[in-house]
């Protein structure tokens, strides 16, 4: 199954994509790698983002480049049709040397289930065995 590819703006700017490719589905929380567009460090672009926005950062590891964020509230997931994904809330993760993550909080149902069925049906087929 080709998963959609979803675009992330901060600020109405487009830094990066994702296809929100993991979940925890009775949670109604979608998750996924980002690909950062013009973004060298993604623990430099967050941090800074965060301390000039006066955004919570939860973890900071300079040394590992490590950074975890609170809500941010400029920060958006939009679908293929031009749709923001909206959930209670959506922050940051990650790595310079690793990976970066975006996580929606609190994807309500039935869109969940809409936007997302095959997480849903994976979800489901753990406990068909």
């Amino acid at each position: 199954m080709t998963r959609k590819l979803y675009d992330i703006l901060l600020d109405n700017t487009k830094i990066g994509i994702t296809e929100l490719e993991k979940a925890d589905a009775p949670m109604g929380v979608v998750f996924g790698k980002i690909k950062f567009i013009n973004i060298v460090s993604g623990y430099d672009f967050f941090k800074t983002f965060c301390l000039t926005h006066n955004i919570e950062i939860v973890s900071d590891f300079p040394d590992d480049r490590l950074i975890l964020t609170t809500y941010i509230p400029n920060l958006k997931v939009i679908d293929p049709n031009g749709n923001e994904i909206k959930g209670q809330g959506i922050n940051i993760e990650g790595m310079d040397n690793d990976c970066f993550e975006v996580t929606i909080f609190g994807v309500p149902y039935p869109f969940f289930e809409e936007e997302f069925p095959y997480h849903v049906k994976e979800y489901e087929n753990q406990f068909k065995k």
